[in-house]
């Protein structure tokens, strides 16, 4: 569902600000993978991320969606393959727009428009079902302005919004760090439900290691620009966070001591 082959990004190269942030990077996701990657600040975690949704262009390398070769193509192309879920709940909404609207905006990604009418009855009632398994009371609340929202409804809309059309690919940006740890838990738990019952390709960024090991069926780690370390299945399950610390402090030799705590 996915294929990265020798992705490479440097920011701002020859300049006294250059930035080697991916370093031919190698990955493979089939469908139904949950992959969690994690890694310390400046790992390359994000902008790995946001290549993946054509935010940025590779300076080098070869990246596919599904079989389709999308490496040269702008974000809102490749739109309609990935879904996508910010760290800032202020995103992927308008704030100004009923909850009913934005959904429809969502409902037709990468679709033809037209002149009829925007939301019909039957639509509606297919939005209703949906928030109600977000079990958040938003079912009853279709005509309430998204920036009305707490910070962790909203996030829980976002990702309603993301998966509605199931797409190849779904890319979760640290999407519960700015949420408390109980709303963050209530997002999660709901990713996971979503992403199991559609059998979606996930691909999410975390700093939180107890999380990054109980999602997903993958973990990858990295620093300064690379995987350092790569763990699936029943090996995976087997993990404890002190296993991925000592993981970490042998790949980055001994650079334990400044990420412990971003890490943590």
């Amino acid at each position: 569902m996915l294929t990265l082959k020798n992705v490479s990004k440097t920011f701002n190269p020859g300049t006294i600000t250059e930035k080697v942030a991916l370093k031919n990077i190698n990955l493979h996701l089939n469908l139904g993978d949950f992959v969690t990657v994690i890694g310390g600040n400046g790992a390359g975690k994000s902008t790995l991320l946001n290549l993946i949704a054509g935010v940025y262009n590779t300076d080098s390398g070869f990246i596919s969606i599904d079989g389709e070769n999308v490496t040269g193509q702008k974000e809102y192309i490749r739109a309609k393959y990935v879904g996508r879920v910010f760290q800032d709940p202020m995103f992927g909404t308008a704030a100004n727009m009923m909850i009913e609207e934005n959904l429809a905006i969502a409902m037709r990604r990468g679709k033809k428009r037209t002149l009829n009418w925007g939301i019909t009855h039957k639509e509606r009632e297919i939005y209703r079902k949906k928030l109600a398994k977000l079990d958040l009371g938003l079912e009853d609340r279709l005509s309430s302005k998204v920036g009305l929202l707490s910070g962790g409804q909203r996030q829980a809309l976002t990702l309603l919004m993301a998966t509605l059309q199931q797409p190849k690919l779904l890319l979760l940006d640290e999407h519960t760090a700015a949420l408390d740890p109980k709303t963050g838990k209530k997002v999660l738990d709901l990713t996971e439900q979503i992403v199991r019952e559609n059998n979606l390709t996930a691909f999410m960024v975390t700093h939180n290691m107890k999380d990054a090991l109980r999602l997903g069926n993958r973990l990858i780690m990295m620093h300064e620009g690379n995987v350092i370390f790569e763990v699936s299945g029943e090996e995976k399950k087997k993990l404890q966070v002190s296993d991925l610390l000592e993981k970490f402090n042998i790949a980055s030799h001994g650079e334990m001591a400044n990420d412990r705590l971003i890490l943590g």
